[in-house]
């Protein structure tokens, strides 16, 4: 099992940057592919960025290529989103999610965050 705590969100003007932030606990964080998916208000949550347990292989929304950069760390147990030129549609909840296995554009993941705010002001 692995709990995971995300940081770095907050309000930025669009065309800023922020970089998100998840830390995972346990042993084995080398393991599990990551994610970040997000939820926008009134809307349903959404795939955002996945990479693999190597950092080998990665994917992304359609919305966020070029702009969302997604890495990890496995010596930290963090995986990172960054994200450039915000936009205000990017305004949501952003969830750091874990699975053993690689979920590719899908949003099933086993282990959740709390998540964390991010506001893109226009």
């Amino acid at each position: 099992q692995v709990q995971l705590a995300e940081s770095g969100g907050g309000l930025v003007q669009a065309g800023g940057s922020l970089r998100l932030s998840c830390a995972a606990s346990g042993r084995t964080f080398s393991s599990y592919t990551m994610g970040w998916l997000r939820r926008a208000p009134g809307k349903e949550r959404e795939f955002v960025a996945a990479i693999s347990w190597s950092a080998s292989t990665t994917a992304y929304a359609d919305s966020v290529k070029g702009r969302f950069s997604i890495s990890r760390d496995n010596a930290k147990n963090t995986v990172y989103l960054h994200m450039n030129s915000l936009k205000p549609e990017d305004t949501a909840v952003y969830y750091c999610a874990a699975d053993t296995r690689y979920r590719g554009t899908l949003i099933d993941y086993r282990y959740w965050g709390q998540g964390t705010q991010v506001t893109v002001s226009s």
